[in-house]
């Protein structure tokens, strides 16, 4: 059996450098990527979009250094570039390993509304945060990424599954998906760039308390799967920092799904005698 310094070693991260984007609070997908690739031995630079959670990270992280950005604003996007260039020593050569995006946003407060009835201002402002981001910040940093770099994003497990609580996220999850190729063929111009996504199923997260009715929808999800336990966040940063690591080289424009099987158990015997009975 391997042992965790062993596998650590495998992905061959040590001393690299990684930027994670979206870092919240210690629940956060974005924390548990970072703190797994920082006990790999890799540096991790961590963004996050206002002050207070600055405070945050730095109380999760104290080796790291933080920056504040939020992504609305495509300046400040640039300004975080130079600043994290300037960290690294772009001007002499320095450049990042890998970049990962973990924010997304949807409007909530109004409560469960239909589909139809989405407003088109919050939609916008979720593809801009959620999708958006992810294009500007590649483009903004492609001077500063080596040349094999990785980039991975934050989706969702399955965006075909009309879940009503979660709304119009779900098709703004699959732009984001699509988005992956179209990034991929555009920086294989210039380099070997790569562009994937983890995909995970319900995750016990602060953001994710957001959404109406998740509650009921995480205990479903956990009847769901295979295994009848529910998926970890920790899990799911496993997968991303194997996506960011050299041993995922043969990969890109990828959705990697991580859902402990949950797609192809809905017609698991317990949950169809407890629906029909």
């Amino acid at each position: 059996m391997m042992n965790p310094q062993d596998a650590m070693d495998y992905l061959a991260i040590t001393e690299k450098c990684f930027v994670v984007f979206g870092l919240a609070n210690k629940k956060s997908i974005a924390a548990a990527i970072a703190s797994t690739l920082r006990d790999a031995g890799a540096r991790v630079i961590l963004v996050v979009r206002t002050e207070e959670r600055r405070k945050t990270a730095r109380k999760l992280f104290p080796g790291c250094t933080v920056f504040t950005c939020d992504v609305e604003e495509e300046e400040q996007i640039r300004r975080v570039r130079d600043e994290i260039g300037a960290e690294i020593g772009a001007t002499d050569g320095g450049r990042l390993d890998g970049i990962v995006h973990s924010i997304a946003f949807a409007n909530y407060s109004h409560g469960l509304t239909p589909f139809h009835a989405t407003d088109k201002k919050d939609f916008l402002q979720a593809v801009d945060i959620s999708c958006f981001s992810l294009i500007s910040i590649a483009n903004y940093f492609k001077d500063i990424l080596a040349p094999d770099a990785s980039v991975v994003t934050i989706s969702i497990s399955t965006t075909k599954m009309a879940a009503e609580n979660y709304g119009y996220m779900a098709p703004i999850k699959a732009a984001l998906d699509s988005s992956l190729c179209f990034l991929a063929k555009s920086f294989s111009e210039f380099s070997k760039i790569r562009f994937n996504a983890v995909a995970p199923s319900l995750l016990k997260t602060s953001a994710s308390a957001g959404i109406p009715g998740y509650v009921e929808s995480y205990l479903f999800a956990e009847k769901a799967m295979l295994r009848k336990e529910a998926l970890k966040t920790r899990e799911a940063a496993d997968t991303a920092v194997f996506l960011l690591s050299n041993r995922s080289s043969g990969i890109n424009c990828q959705t990697i799904v991580v859902d402990g099987g949950m797609s192809v158990n809905y017609f698991d015997r317990e949950i169809i005698r407890k629906s029909v009975s």
